[in-house]
């Protein structure tokens, strides 16, 4: 198993636009994980990119437009960037593409064309639509599947309850299962940024769907985003683990109280940082592992707190770590704060959003250096990844969870390493703290 297969997921967003473009259009998806953009004629252009690579579509849509092809926008960042997006499009579908795209399709055809559009929020339950996945690249090791948007919580460092709102849509078990029978390949990611959910109603979906997994005899190997809260019902868990769940990426953040109530991560409040190791425990009785999720580069860190921080990463028992340096994104409360303070450092924009990819400090921290945040970036790394804790933390996963969640937790730690290692700051930073 390739590192480089494991970390990389399929563009979704792009099967969901061919699943609703006309049936007498031909539809092409160009993937630069596998395959360096070439021109190819085309009547109408459709990209979508992250904050972090939106400069490289501009640069496509560039060439698209030199030859007087009309581009088109969509996707979270120029959803909250539109009149940015603009200067380098035709135009940018804002939110949700499915119930806007034939009318986009419609008027392209028709040369009336707008600047923009606004997409509706779909009634998941309702709809049926699903992805055209025979125009998804075959060599991903991952088949990603969405059966809901939106998120009550308001993280301040988070977009998606602007971008897809704060109402939790889901779609109903039976077409979620319907479409899981229908893909192919071993491993399934679900993309959702919660698949149990936050209520008793959510969980109850989850449960359906769960059972239905057993019951039709699902033998592929999934992973799923919940929150901290689903260690509190161990029964889905179970049913969880016996549908095939290897892990769950999970969003810790830290583990200070008071820097959790500075991100608004209220639900990690309700069940405390000091209990991190239980909600660990929990997923591990039923064999799942836990990806876990942490941010630095808050207002006020210090060197005793990464050095803190560390002993509760490795201690909290969390299989795969992901540590990010906090990211004020288009759309998030973070950012809206910042820029009133005047405290982003990188504003050339949009030159400047290739820095905002969760690896560089972009704007001023209080009562913190940058450079500290750096040091203290890679003091953590380097004891997870290091002697005597990076054997300890594998051994306690091999010991918790099956051999093969164990193989694939042992290829993810690898490629986190790897990724580590490649990262601007590594040789500069990874000797100090």
């Amino acid at each position: 198993m390739a590192l480089s297969k494991i970390s990389n997921i399929p563009p979704l967003s792009l099967a969901y636009v061919a699943a609703v473009t006309p049936s007498n259009w031909s539809v092409k998806i160009w993937d630069e994980n596998f395959t360096p953009f070439e021109f190819e004629e085309a009547d109408l252009v459709g990209i979508t990119a992250f904050t972090s690579n939106i400069n490289r579509a501009y640069e496509i849509a560039g060439i698209y437009r030199e030859k007087k092809i009309k581009v088109i926008f969509g996707g979270i960042h120029v959803s909250m960037m539109p009149d940015e997006a603009l200067q380098y499009g035709d135009a940018v579908v804002v939110g949700e593409v499915e119930g806007i795209w034939d009318k986009v399709i419609s008027d392209f055809e028709n040369n009336i064309l707008q600047p923009k559009y606004i997409g509706p929020r779909l009634d998941l339950a309702q709809s049926k639509i699903t992805p055209r996945r025979d125009l998804i690249h075959p060599d991903y090791l991952w088949n990603p599947i969405q059966t809901s948007r939106g998120c009550p919580f308001s993280c301040h460092f988070c977009s998606v309850s602007n971008y897809l709102g704060r109402k939790y849509r889901q779609r109903n078990p039976e077409d979620i299962l319907k479409e899981l029978d229908e893909m192919q390949g071993e491993f399934v990611l679900f993309l959702d940024d919660n698949l149990i959910g936050y209520s008793p109603e959510n969980r109850k979906r989850a449960k359906e769907l769960f059972e239905g997994m057993i019951k039709r005899g699902f033998n592929k190997k999934w992973a799923m985003q919940t929150s901290i809260n689903a260690a509190g019902d161990e029964p889905l868990l179970k049913l969880a683990a016996q549908a095939g769940c290897m892990f769950a990426f999970i969003g810790f953040e830290t583990t200070n109280p008071d820097m959790l109530k500075n991100m608004k991560k209220e639900i990690n409040l309700k069940t405390g940082s000091e209990n991190y190791k239980k909600v660990v425990d929990t997923f591990h009785k039923y064999g799942i592992g836990v990806f876990g999720a942490f941010i630095v580069g808050n207002d006020f860190e210090s060197l005793d707190y990464y050095k803190k921080m560390a002993k509760d990463v490795i201690r909290s028992g969390v299989d795969i770590v992901q540590i990010t340096i906090l990211t004020p994104l288009p759309g998030t409360e973070l950012m809206e704060q910042l820029e009133k303070e005047g405290r982003l450092i990188h504003t050339d924009f949009p030159k400047d959003w290739e820095k905002y990819r969760f690896s560089h400090v972009v704007h001023e921290p209080r009562g913190v250096e940058e450079e500290t945040i750096y040091r203290g970036d890679n003091f953590i790394k380097k004891n997870i990844y290091s002697f005597p804790a990076y054997p300890y933390r594998l051994l306690k996963s091999f010991i918790s969870l099956n051999r093969f969640n164990f193989y694939v937790v042992m290829k993810l730690n690898q490629a986190g390493k790897k990724s580590w290692q490649n990262s601007q700051y590594y040789l500069k930073y990874s000797h100090t703290l």
